[in-house]
């Protein structure tokens, strides 16, 4: 195995892993956003309001594309797994 092959794997899992955990991510900042607006014009600040409203639409993201993640994650791992030969072979 070189060390470009390596470099590449770990490359691939980081892309992976970012693209899997974007949307959820990218939900909860939106809803953060909508959250500290809406704290900002009542001034109700209130911790519980700003991380609930977050954890709800992370789970409805993930409840939502979870098809797709799992697509995603399971090509991602079919490749490797197919790859272990090429792998070991170097």
């Amino acid at each position: 195995m070189t060390e470009a092959l390596v470099v590449s794997i770990m490359i691939e899992a980081m892309r992976m892993a970012t693209l899997l955990a974007a949307p959820m991510l990218i939900g909860a900042l939106v809803v953060g956003l909508l959250v500290s607006i809406f704290q900002a014009v009542t001034q109700i600040q209130e911790q519980t309001l700003a991380i609930i409203p977050k954890m709800g639409a992370m789970m409805a993201v993930l409840a939502i594309l979870f098809p797709w993640f799992l697509s995603q994650a399971t090509t991602y791992m079919s490749g490797i797994f197919t790859n272990i030969p090429r792998y070991i072979g170097g």
